[in-house]
């Protein structure tokens, strides 16, 4: 009886309703069945270039992104699978766009590191790293400058604090009182290196130099997650300027499909361990189950569902059409070449131009 209430207590420690825990709960599912239903894809060769899996960080997108609005911006990195199914995007066209398919959220043209929905204003995933932050910084000028009621949220990983564009970015917004939230998932690992092996200082001190408030969130945690950034992101609409916050996390799978599991940079052992200790959906299960609030049947009943939407959405992009040829002609710059004829979509002007 006494674990019992104890569990009951996260959520009222953190005011969240039974409704909304089992909500998240449903989505963190989601996102690992989905993810791994395309790791099973890439593996057989139905999603080809580059694939980085976010199982295991689960809980950063549900509890980062559920508090947004519909009209706040999220930019992220190439781990942006169950980002954009948080912010919105059907899990259909994410999954399509992985196959490189027509009903894709890019047309099949961006592939798994570039996902995009404006409609959603889930404003994509980019493979350069630390290149989102002076973009996510850019649309949080806009806000301002046009007296938006919106924020501007940007992911990045360990290696982008690194970077001059995230100092930049920082920089501006902190110059200019953007509402943005700059968000690390601290994953512990910059690609294949830890990150104390290439920084002196936390990373919980690199807004500092910036005068951007920093904040340290136990991204395994959903519920205190969700807590936080519902807090969060009502202050920063409220005018309280850009705000840093090192979210805590931890990837069970390599950096990207190729790279295996553990690799040579950490072991077998960190791996497991993260995983019986640290699995965000298992944490939350354990809360509501001890709590009385989801049992072992109800749970059993989300995961068949979760893994029903995976198989639907593979099977969705399965069977969406290739791009059209034509497909890549259209949103190129236009521009006059050399000789003098005009391009326009990528492709000559009847009778050219001079």
């Amino acid at each position: 009886m006494a674990e019992k209430k104890k569990k009951k207590n996260a959520l009222i420690e953190h005011d969240i309703s039974e409704d909304l825990a089992l909500d998240l709960m449903r989505e963190m599912l989601l996102y690992r069945r989905f993810e791994e239903k395309a790791g099973e894809a890439y593996a057989i060769g139905k999603i080809g270039g580059f694939c980085h899996l976010h199982i295991g960080q689960e809980a950063a997108a549900a509890g980062s992104i559920k508090p947004l609005a519909r009209e706040d911006y999220v930019t992220s990195a190439y781990r942006e699978h169950t980002q954009a199914i948080a912010k919105g995007v059907d899990p259909n066209a994410v999954m399509a766009e992985l196959y490189g398919r027509r009903d894709g959220s890019s047309g099949g043209k961006g592939g798994s590191m570039h996902i995009f929905d404006a409609e959603c204003r889930f404003m994509g995933g980019h493979g350069i790293v630390g290149g989102q932050v002076p973009l996510a910084t850019g649309i949080a000028w806009k806000i301002k400058y046009r007296g938006e009621d919106s924020i501007s949220l940007v992911f990045m990983g360990d290696a982008a604090v690194n970077q001059g564009g995230f100092h930049e970015g920082l920089n501006m917004a902190a110059v200019w009182q953007l509402p943005c939230i700059y968000v690390v998932e601290n994953n512990e690992y910059g690609m294949g290196t830890a990150f104390d092996r290439v920084s002196k200082t936390e990373m919980s001190t690199k807004s500092s130099p910036h005068g951007v408030p920093a904040h340290v969130v136990d991204g395994q945690d959903v519920l205190a997650t969700y807590a936080f950034f519902r807090e969060l992101t009502a202050q920063v609409r409220e005018g309280a300027g850009p705000q840093y916050v090192d979210l805590q996390t931890y990837r069970f799978h390599g950096h990207s499909m190729s790279d295996p599991v553990s690799g040579t940079y950490r072991s077998v052992e960190e791996v497991e361990q993260a995983k019986d200790e640290r699995d965000p959906i298992a944490i939350l299960g354990d809360t509501l189950k001890g709590a009385g609030v989801l049992s072992q049947e109800e749970f059993e009943q989300m995961d068949a569902e979760a893994r029903q939407i995976a198989s639907d959405a593979a099977d969705f992009a399965d069977a969406s059409p290739l791009p059209d040829a034509d497909a890549l002609y259209k949103n190129v710059w236009a521009e006059i070449n050399p000789n003098g004829r005009l391009f326009f979509d990528g492709r000559p002007e009847q009778g050219g131009a001079s």
